[in-house]
């Protein structure tokens, strides 16, 4: 088992013979860190705590540390990241809270580029990129395959849907659809279908041509939100990725970005 001399690791943390804990990091109880996973130096883990395989974690990040949520009081709670994540430096992700379901949660191949927050009770799914300094409050999720561009800021209980894209120093304050593209020039709002990053991952012309057709629609000056639903349901030919668009607004509780 490499562990750098340096390093300190409590007797009750589950190291794989095959991952690797560089120069002055400090592992704590209850941290398990899978096979070929690779801790660079100075980073401080704290558990409870699962990391998964073949991930790598840049100097000064910090995992499982107790939440800023005041609310917060000792309670026992998790963080759990799986497989072949990328963790750059100075990121920070804090553990789950009572109030939340007790656990932060990061899937696979994912990453988290320098300065990234990761809040209390924050689920992400897996391929998806956070840019330097995104900033996820409390609650907050996000679908696979969604790219947060630099320095934006998201509001707690937001959720951003799958293979959404939004542009840097965005702050969002309501949902983001699944597969739009979101820009921000003064404020937040819908530029449309995501079609470069929808194109680049294989999906059929016509679920990207319906999906542009009901961004259109949901964009409409002379529609609001329950009469664009009603002509998408309508007018638009039926596919799995629009049902999930359309599913997806019904289910938003905060609002969403137009």
């Amino acid at each position: 088992m490499a562990i750098h001399p340096t390093a300190i690791v409590d007797q009750f943390a589950r190291i794989h013979p095959d991952a690797e804990i560089g120069p002055y990091c400090v592992i704590g109880a209850e941290v398990e860190i899978g096979a070929r996973t690779r801790l660079m130096a100075n980073l401080c883990l704290e558990g409870p705590t699962i990391i998964g395989e073949d991930n790598i974690f840049y100097p000064y990040s910090t995992v499982g540390l107790a939440s800023q949520d005041l609310k917060y009081h000792g309670e026992r709670a998790e963080t759990r990241i799986g497989h072949r994540n990328k963790i750059r430096e100075f990121v920070t992700i804090h553990r789950g809270t009572e109030g939340g379901g007790a656990l932060t949660a990061i899937g696979d191949d994912n990453l988290l580029m320098a300065y990234t927050h990761i809040a209390h009770d924050a689920n992400i799914g897996s391929h998806c990129i956070l840019g330097n300094a995104v900033t996820l409050a409390g609650h907050v999720t996000i679908g696979d395959w969604a790219i947060v561009e630099a320095f934006s800021g998201v509001h707690q209980f937001c959720r951003i849907g799958r293979h959404a894209f939004v542009g840097g120093y965005s702050v969002l304050t309501k949902d983001v659809l699944p597969f739009s593209q979101t820009v921000t020039p003064r404020e937040t709002r819908i530029f449309g279908a995501n079609k470069v990053g929808l194109k680049r991952r294989g999906f059929s012309v016509d679920a990207i041509e319906g999906l542009h057709k009901s961004f259109r629609l949901l964009t409409s000056a002379s529609l609001n939100t329950t009469q664009a639903i009603e002509q998408i349901v309508a007018e638009v030919a039926a596919c799995p990725e629009v049902d999930e668009l359309v599913q997806f607004i019904r289910t938003a509780q905060r609002g969403f970005i137009k």
